[in-house]
């Protein structure tokens, strides 16, 4: 055995033919296969977690921060994702409008991307090319997603919807604003207690 050989370095594949690796680059390559086999082998029932995971490593690739699965946008999806299964069409108003569909979310900020495709590699792809549906994967300061997919009986064709929304919006509590008032003001100055 050579030197390389015995360090790690080379990585055979595929009997005699063999490939050059830094060991750094060894961890990464490792790290993309797994991605991809579990992206790629994924059926359309496989955990809403994993997809979660991927799309959160896309979202670290651009700057962004993690998402996680959230009950109520997984809902939302489901709901939306089955609703386009039975109408046969990719149609953001399929079970109700999206804005209405958000209403009660307590986000400061919502989107949604829809497919049609076999597999949430593919649509996750699609959307990774399409200018509008990257943004909303990555949409700053997005912490939470909902994913889900239905298979229309009608064409087979299987329908994804990603919902993905902001941090719920900081709100001061009512003890604290009641306390906040309780204080006698000695100069007010434009609606501003000195």
């Amino acid at each position: 055995m050579s030197r390389h050989e015995q360090s790690g370095e080379w990585l055979p594949i595929r009997g005699r033919v063999r490939c050059r690796l830094a060991r750094a680059s060894w961890a990464r390559w490792l790290g993309a296969l797994a991605v991809a086999l579990l992206a790629f082998s994924s059926p359309p029932a496989a955990s809403a977690a994993s997809y979660a995971e991927l799309i959160s490593s896309f979202r670290h690739q651009h700057g962004e921060g993690k998402v996680t699965i959230d009950p109520v946008l997984n809902r939302i999806a489901q709901e939306q994702a089955r609703a386009m299964a039975a109408t046969d069409a990719i149609d953001h108003a399929a079970f109700r409008p999206f804005s209405d569909r958000v209403a009660n979310l307590d986000a400061e900020r919502a989107a949604e991307n829809l497919a049609a495709d076999a597999t949430f590699a593919k649509a996750l792809a699609q959307w990774i090319g399409s200018y509008g549906h990257r943004r909303n994967l990555l949409m700053h300061e997005a912490t939470r997603i909902g994913i889900a997919s239905a298979r229309s009986q009608k064409s087979g064709e299987t329908y994804w919807a990603m919902e993905i929304a902001g941090p719920k919006p900081e709100r001061i509590d009512g003890a604290r604003r009641a306390g906040a008032r309780e204080k006698p003001c000695r100069l007010m100055l434009n609606d501003l207690c000195l």
